[in-house]
């Protein structure tokens, strides 16, 4: 059913982001992320105490492509 929609703003549009006005049958969003995090990266809460005496994060990707997305869209 169509809808009238007033003024809207967009302030920021992401790369995986999606501005739709009207009628839809399917939105589908993609994006692709690779992280590398050494020990202690994502802790989180009150008072922690971590302790990493040596950490070494190796980021040696001999695989070019980990998530393709061509063809997906």
């Amino acid at each position: 059913m169509p809808a009238i929609v007033g003024a809207f703003k967009v302030n920021s549009v992401g790369t995986s982001s999606i501005v739709h006005v009207g009628d839809v049958i399917t939105i589908s969003p993609y994006s692709e992320v690779k992280t590398f995090a050494g020990a202690g990266s994502f802790n989180t809460g009150d008072g922690l105490n971590i302790y990493n005496q040596h950490s070494v994060t190796n980021t040696y990707d001999n695989d070019v492509v980990d998530q393709p997305s061509a063809g997906n869209l």
